[in-house]
């Protein structure tokens, strides 16, 4: 089912309207944002320069620190009087980066959410549980209001509180389930220490996004759930939950180019790269209202794939977000994503899906620790399979990265766990220096 005209444009018209609503959209910001005028200004760009999609590489990039700076309303290309909702970033360092949206933005807002829950198989007949937090973050908003657009019925019990999570779910007979990935895993954990029922539940299909996850973690998920796991991606300063998502066929995640125009640039250089090659993404918002942004750096890594797809739809499809710029690990001269090691150690046996990466510094040189939990304690009396069991964690990862790590084997349950977005990365460098 394909819920949106606009999502079978062939690539001559998406180009045409793409163009039309990216030169609104720069007269829009530079009338009304300082700080767009300001920057147009000093390189000389004016928004009758923008003649053809491709003058967009004319127009600066705009970054996350560009909004804290702007700090709260200083992007806001409408008066307050206009914005009805405001939501924001979680704000884990500093202050938190703030969007704006008019009554036209949710429309949208509501609009392209539809388009990707229906793409990933919901009908007004299911049953969706939202096990995101509602507040400032734009998931558990975002995704209620969209399934409800499609005529799905909404559960909206926010994050936390898992026994309740399963309780509800078995009750009121849910069907989607709303959360981050490593979440699920996590629910997962507590059904099994309750003894619950799997025939109780009813679950079909997973709506995990706020996080990144690889192919193995979907595959666990799907093995424990027994439900067809789909990805999302947004983030709160482009729209929140929307920008894209996968379809039954999981052959990347469909990108509402109407509304958001893609590019992959070198993150480095800023170089906008070729069809096909990976880099990171940035995204221009071409229909907000309340807080457009030009060319905004998402420091997501991923690449664009433009052929249609065997759903029937013809937009721009990214891959899966193969990690942050900002997330990548230097060890000893190599880059490493926690996603790469995520997809070594959800092959292995033995060992559950909770990890996490501990970075140290030993003089001029960084090490990477991998913590695991293990499935059965008991190991840990067995030094001997310990050992081989080590080893072979050791040795999937030198073949994947070409890199020599540490292996922590730990009891199970002992790493932290998260009802939001899960924390893999500790780094311990400037402690250990």
């Amino acid at each position: 089912m394909i819920w949106s005209e606009y999502e079978k444009l062939n690539r001559k018209q998406y180009e045409e309207l793409q163009l039309e609503r990216l030169k609104r959209t720069v007269e829009r910001v530079y009338e009304n944002v300082p700080f767009y005028r300001k920057k147009f200004d000093e390189i000389g760009v004016k928004p009758h320069h923008i003649k053809t999609l491709r003058d967009i590489r004319l127009l600066p990039f705009t970054t996350k620190d560009d909004l804290r700076e702007n700090y709260p309303y200083g992007l806001f290309s409408v008066p307050l009087s206009k914005i009805v909702r405001i939501h924001a970033s979680s704000g884990t360092t500093g202050k938190p980066t703030v969007v704006g949206y008019t009554k036209h933005d949710m429309e949208i807002w509501t609009e392209v959410v539809a388009r990707m829950v229906t793409a990933a198989g919901v009908r007004e007949h299911d049953i969706a549980q939202i096990a995101f937090g509602y507040g400032l973050f734009t998931g558990a908003f975002g995704l209620h209001q969209g399934l409800e657009k499609v005529g799905a019925t909404v559960i909206p019990i926010s994050s936390g509180n898992t026994e309740k999570q399963l309780m509800v779910m078995q009750d009121f007979g849910a069907t989607v389930l709303v959360c981050t990935p490593s979440y699920a895993l996590y629910m997962d954990e507590v059904a099994n220490e309750l003894g619950i029922d799997r025939s109780n539940i009813k679950l079909r299909l997973g709506l995990f996004g706020a996080e990144a996850s690889t192919v193995e973690m979907r595959r666990e998920i799907e093995k424990k759930w027994g439900l067809f796991a789909t990805e999302n991606y947004g983030l709160s300063e482009i729209i929140g939950p929307g920008v894209s998502g996968e379809c039954e066929y999981r052959e990347g995640l469909h990108i509402n180019e109407d509304h958001f125009y893609p590019e992959i640039i070198n993150p480095e250089t800023g170089e906008v790269l070729e069809e096909g090659e990976t880099g990171e993404l940035v995204l221009t918002t071409i229909t907000k209202e309340g807080m457009p942004l030009i060319r905004y750096r998402t420091r997501d890594i991923t690449s664009l794939i433009y052929e249609p797809c065997k759903c029937g739809r013809t937009n721009v499809r990214m891959t899966s977000v193969k990690g942050r710029t900002d997330d990548m690990l230097i060890i000893r001269g190599v880059n490493v994503f926690p996603s790469q090691i995520e997809s070594v150690l959800m092959g292995i046996e033995g060992i559950g899906p909770h990890y996490q990466l501990v970075v140290t510094k030993k003089g001029y040189l960084d090490d990477l620790e991998v913590h695991v939990e293990l499935v059965d304690g008991k190991l840990l009396e067995r030094y001997a399979e310990l050992e081989k069991l080590e080893n072979k964690i050791k040795h999937r990862i030198f073949t994947v990265l070409g890199l020599n790590v540490k292996v922590k084997l730990v009891e199970p349950k002992t790493l932290e766990r998260t009802t939001g977005k899960a924390k893999r990365v500790i780094d311990l460098r400037n402690k250990t220096n």
